[in-house]
């Protein structure tokens, strides 16, 4: 057969500069009727591909031009990341799209990226020190250089955790790429990673009396932030959520406060906003060692505006700066963990503070029933349980002593 003959059915694939070219008409993902191309070395080759063309028309849209990945990514994170996710995600994601994805699997085609292409560059990524990979070493003084700048690998690589947060990124991203029909399967889904095992059985929380004894020196030393550490102690709130606390959200009459909004730094804005999920929303009633604290932060927060006159920059924040300003979220993990060691407890971080909330609510005897709405707990069955863990007697007496402390 010459290379101009033609097969019977194959009018479209043709002799084309050092091999042979085919086309089929197909409809794009825009609805669009145009020709795509398959090309090849030999007819053989040009005529399977043709053939899979034929069946990918048949079945639905195709793309007349499939964009690479980092394309693709680019196009995820700012048409559909950014204006639908948090802005917390959306950082999230763009660092380990710049870090990560795009320096490796990039400049691939998206219809071309195959599953062994991804575990093989995940199972690099696993190896690689990042220290060296992205240059941290050479952007580094002379005097502090550690790594290949002096010839002296540090080994930095990534945490098993972090491997499962870029699979996680690239498997949503190529999710998106299904969902728009740009490729028929998403190989990340399938992507084998080690075993990362749960953190829960390392956190910890403080027994009744850590957290006793850690909000008593906050309270003798008139620490600005007592308040805010009731809150999370006793009320379980999130660090953000109790930052980002306005007295309009508070009513102390009646006992009660609001959770809609939460602090958050992201990038180099800090932003006011919804709290992390639906679910966060609520309103809880208020234990009196709660309602005490607000009282106490509300005169204190009145001494500041006084005392600083002119310079003053607040708004309806319940924890801010001595000049009015919200307290960022860094700065609150220091003071949080410089209490801890004035009160010589354990060092653990604000996030897992939050779960000695139900010891202490039983501590301070708040009814079941309304321990089980602070808690949000679905069954009444799991506020039981945390009840039945007994404190000492002291104990009790001392947080109940802190609650009513503001009329000593």
């Amino acid at each position: 057969m010459t290379g101009r003959a033609r097969a019977n059915g194959e009018g479209s694939i043709f002799a084309y500069r050092n091999g042979f070219a085919a086309y089929s008409w197909v409809r794009t993902p825009a609805g669009m009727r145009q020709k795509k191309w398959v090309y090849g070395k030999t007819r053989e080759q040009v005529h399977d591909k043709w053939i899979v063309l034929q069946q990918r028309a048949k079945v639905g849209p195709v793309a007349n031009r499939v964009p690479t990945l980092g394309e693709h990514l680019h196009y995820w994170l700012d048409e559909v990341v950014r204006p639908n996710l948090a802005p917390l995600t959306y950082q999230t994601y763009e660092t380990i799209v710049r870090l990560y994805i795009e320096p490796g699997l990039g400049t691939m085609r998206l219809d071309r990226l195959q599953l062994r292409d991804v575990q093989t560059w995940i199972n690099g990524t696993a190896r690689a020190c990042q220290c060296c990979v992205q240059d941290k070493d050479a952007r580094r003084p002379p005097d502090r250089q550690r790594c290949c700048a002096v010839s002296r690998c540090c080994q930095a690589t990534i945490s098993p955790r972090t491997l499962s947060d870029i699979r996680g990124c690239l498997r949503s991203a190529l999710g998106q790429a299904v969902t728009e029909e740009l490729i028929s399967r998403n190989v990340a889904a399938a992507v084998k990673l080690p075993r990362v095992r749960s953190r829960s059985n390392r956190r910890q929380a403080w027994t009744s009396d850590e957290a006793r004894r850690f909000l008593e020196s906050a309270r003798a030393d008139s620490d600005p932030l007592y308040a805010a550490y009731v809150l999370i102690l006793v009320l379980g709130l999130r660090k953000g959520e109790v930052l980002g606390l306005t007295w309009a959200s508070v009513d102390i009459d009646r006992c009660a406060v609001k959770i809609t909004l939460q602090l958050q730094r992201v990038s180099r804005q800090l932003l006011h906003r919804e709290t992390k999920t639906e679910g966060s929303d609520a309103a809880l009633p208020l234990p009196d060692i709660c309602v005490a604290a607000l009282r106490l932060r509300c005169g204190a927060q009145q001494g500041a505006r006084d005392a600083a006159g002119s310079a003053w920059r607040g708004n309806d924040l319940i924890f801010t700066t001595r000049f009015g300003t919200p307290i960022e979220p860094r700065n609150f993990n220091r003071s949080w963990d410089a209490r801890c060691r004035m009160a010589d407890v354990r060092k653990i971080t604000v996030h897992d503070g939050r779960r000695s909330c139900g010891t202490l609510l039983a501590d301070l005897d708040v009814h079941p029933r309304v321990a089980m709405q602070i808690l949000r707990h679905a069954q009444f069955a799991l506020t039981m349980e945390i009840y039945t863990l007994a404190s000492p007697q002291a104990t009790k007496e001392a947080l109940k002593r802190l609650g009513a402390s503001l009329d000593r």
